[in-house]
This record gives structure tokens, sequence and C-alpha cells, in this order.
């Protein structure tokens, strides 16, 4: 639900062990179509060494990315960094990750889940 697609792809580059890397990876999949009509602010709050806040804003079929906070999220995903990409390496179920609390996701859920539809 949270890592998509192009970050699991791109799993195996060195640069995509880390929080950012993953991030960067995302921004080759983005699929315009998947996004029209769709206005929705997207937060990460991960804690650890290679932690950090990130945001991703989609509107209407364009995005923009981020480093920091972005003012009223309609989505914020919690986790500790290693956890985060280890979910995107899928190392680690993002469901069992939820349920257990190692991921928390605070907002509209119907949102979030749209994010994986948006960078497949």
């Amino acid at each position: 639900v949270v890592c998509v697609g192009a970050a699991r792809a791109a799993a195996t580059e060195p640069s995509n062990t880390t929080p950012q890397g993953v991030f960067d990876g995302m921004r080759q999949s983005f699929q315009a179509e998947k996004a029209k009509g769709l206005h929705a602010r997207y937060q990460w709050e991960l804690s650890g060494p290679n932690g950090g806040q990130w945001w991703i804003e989609v509107n209407d079929g364009t995005y923009k990315m981020g480093k920091g906070k972005i003012a009223d999220p309609n989505v914020t995903f919690i986790a500790k960094d290693k956890d985060w990409v280890a979910i995107c390496h899928d190392q680690l179920s993002g469901t069992w990750a939820y349920l257990v609390g190692r991921l928390k996701v605070r907002g509209d859920q119907g949102v979030a889940r749209k994010l994986g539809e948006i960078f497949p």
C-alpha cells in the first residue's frame, strides 16, 4: 500500500536502500492518467538514521514531490526508515507491518490505496 512498483523494480540499485532513494525511484513510474481527477496530499514521517519527512502532492494528473512537511495531508504514513524500505523491497509485508503497528496510516484509507495505482 505504501510502496509502489517502481521503487520495488529499482530495489536492486544501491541508491534505493534509503527512503530518499526509494522516492527518487518513484519519479519514473508516475501514471498521469490514473491521477486524473485526484487531488491528494501524502506525507511520510520516517524515523531512524535515514529517516525524515517526505511528501507527494497529486493534483489532477500531475504531481509534486519533496522533502519536509506538506500542509493538511490527506494521508500520513509513519514508520521506521528501515521498515519502509523493507516494505518497498518486498522484504516486509505492508499489511503485516500495519497490523503489528510497524506502519501507521493516518487519514483517508481510500486515498492511501490509490497511491499504488498512481505510482505502480
